[in-house]
């Protein structure tokens, strides 16, 4: 199997079926071997009916002993070496699972660390957790192919041939026998490579939803909004379910098929090779023999089905991982030109915001998707024509944009450990910067509040902090970064009126003379930065201070003055919302 520290390899991601034959040839002796301990394991199962026709003609029916005791321990012999074979099979045939399973894992965990932060914009969620759970193991099933389906189709034409020698009717009834099975189970394949696809579809965007509504239930239920979102969640289970069950429709006929078929089969023959031993064409223990061979070959046409069905099964996930394979992270750059050496503009033509350096902006739009996406576009995490000093952001050398823009999202990842790891990120602080950086996001009181303060654990993602508490710990180390140019995408939405302010005041201070852009659309964040985009259908509407615009743009002034109600009512609602209050942690631990 690959080793956890080995290169998986480069995949053909040219489609499912090319994906799924480079996992095999990754492992040709391992896939050769299960090739042919599956065709010996079946080849000898389909011997055993010969050597009791044998047994019967050569020693029971004339009575010789000796000669049914030498067929009889040939019998046993076969039997016990075909066990051993058979345990060797699934050996293997589990390893080369196995190695396909961690390849794949390796490859899509590869695939996510190289797309870093432009993972969440180029696919959702679900679509990862779907095909980590289960397009991965559902690929490894569908190697069953390598094994008993080789094993299956030699013992097919084994089982033919020794047919041919006990009767040419009763061959010519197997040889075309099998093929009818297949065709009359061909069309359901196809029907469920569709249901499955749309069912894994589905199955990604419920996973999704659910990552969701864990990650904000406390704020959707005070915002009114966790209503919505359950009708959402039960919208989308109920057509999953429904999509769930044509899939079960279509695998319960392609089962009932691949067993009910072959038994029918198996007395079509019986019935014949009878006739023909009542009419003398054919002894006693050619009757036997055939009964058994039809009886064998039961178990290769259920694996040719079983393999079909897999394989099914195994194109449609591999589609899904190699789609997600495909993905591609923003380019490095054309030219790789170097960024200015100095601070300068940040242009996005498309919405028309221009970002002066040293100097606190504001984006402000009804949609806080499209404030959003300007900043994707001037941190360089969508393509773009935006330009830094007149250059195209995308012809800088990408470590360059990196170094000195931060593009600090709200619901950024918060890897377990200390606080004190978790805010440093690469660098190593001292502590006058930490606590500056704690102050200036109004933190001090979550520090105060863990037993080791700085050097208490935090689990993964911060679940155990309140989600205002989260975000004043993703602006902390957005803070201690100390970038030339700070991206905020919304830093204090989930925060109470009093703390916001207290943030917006000191993140003003904590900043001077730095270029920062902050998304958000509340007055308390408003009155203390330079400059206000007002953005309507993602485009620049009007430019201007806070409070020139409030008394110049009726509808900025309407989205503001909404906010202006809200936080009149935070401090009175914080518990209710869920928004976290910063003065009351007993509160908050209490509704956690």
């Amino acid at each position: 199997m690959v080793d956890a520290y080995e290169e998986p390899g480069t995949p053909d991601c040219r489609g499912g079926a090319r994906y799924l034959w480079w996992l095999v040839a990754r492992q040709p002796g391992r896939a050769a071997a299960g090739a042919l301990l599956g065709t010996v394991w079946m080849v000898l199962m389909a011997l055993t009916p010969y050597l009791l026709s044998r047994a019967i003609d050569d020693g029971l029916e004339p009575g010789d002993q000796a000669v049914l005791a030498g067929w009889s321990a040939a019998l046993l012999g076969v039997g016990v070496f075909n066990s051993w074979v058979s345990i060797m099979r699934h050996r293997t045939m589990t390893r080369l699972r196995m190695d396909a399973n961690f390849r794949s894992v390796k490859l899509v965990v590869g695939q996510a660390t190289r797309l870093g932060a432009t993972l969440s914009r180029r696919t959702g969620a679900g679509e990862v957790v779907t095909i980590g759970v289960g397009d991965v193991q559902t690929i490894s099933q569908s190697l069953t192919v390598v094994g008993p389906g080789v094993g299956a189709t030699v013992a097919y034409a084994v089982v033919a041939g020794l047919l041919l020698s006990v009767s040419l009717p009763l061959a010519a009834v197997v040889l075309l026998g099998v093929p009818v099975i297949v065709v009359l189970v061909g069309p359901l394949m196809g029907r469920l490579r569709g249901a499955e696809t749309e069912y894994r579809e589905r199955q990604s965007v419920l996973t999704a939803r659910i990552g969701d509504l864990a990650g904000g239930l406390r704020v959707l239920n005070g915002l009114g909004g966790k209503g919505l979102f359950a009708d959402a969640f039960r919208r989308d289970s109920q057509r999953l379910r429904v999509q769930g069950y044509r899939v079960g429709s279509v695998t319960s006929w392609i089962q009932a098929l691949g067993v009910g078929l072959p038994t029918v089969f198996l007395a079509v023959v019986t019935w014949l090779a009878a006739r023909l031993a009542a009419q003398g064409s054919i002894t006693i223990g050619e009757l036997v023999s055939v009964y058994g061979y039809v009886a064998v070959l039961v178990a290769p046409v259920a694996f040719f089905v079983e393999c079909g069905y897999q394989l099914s099964r195994g194109v449609v996930a591999a589609r899904r991982v190699v789609r997600f394979l495909s993905l591609e992270p923003m380019e490095t750059g054309r030219t790789s030109v170097d960024a200015p050496a100095e601070p300068s503009v940040l242009h996005d033509p498309r919405s028309g915001v221009r970002v002066a350096p040293g100097r606190l902006t504001a984006l402000v739009g009804a949609r806080p998707a499209e404030s959003a996406a300007v900043v994707d576009r001037l941190g360089r995490y969508t393509a773009s024509t935006a330009t830094w000093g007149g250059v195209r952001l995308d012809a800088i050398a990408l470590p360059q944009v990196r170094a000195r823009i931060l593009v600090a999202d709200n619901e950024a990842d918060l890897f377990a450990g200390t606080l004190r790891d978790l805010v440093s990120g690469r660098g190593d602080p001292d502590e006058e910067a930490v606590a500056g950086a704690v102050h200036a996001a109004v933190a001090d009181d979550i520090v105060l509040g863990l037993p080791d303060g700085l050097d208490s654990a935090v689990d993964a993602q911060g679940r155990s902090l309140s989600g205002g508490q989260r975000q004043r710990v993703r602006l902390v180390r957005a803070l201690l970064a100390d970038p030339e140019v700070l991206l905020a995408a919304e830093p204090t939405s989930a925060l109470d009126a009093h703390t916001e302010a207290a943030v917006a005041a000191r993140l003003r201070a904590a900043r001077s003379g730095r270029t920062t852009v902050v998304t958000s659309t509340s007055p308390l964040v408003l009155d203390q930065v330079d400059t206000v985009y007002y953005l309507v259908d993602g485009k620049v509407a009007a430019v201007g201070g806070h409070q020139e615009l409030l008394d110049r743009e009726p509808g900025y002034r309407a989205l503001v003055a909404r906010d202006a109600d809200a936080d009149d009512m935070g401090e009175v609602d914080a518990d209710e919302s869920g928004l976290d209050t910063a003065s009351d942690l007993d509160t908050e631990e209490a509704v956690r």
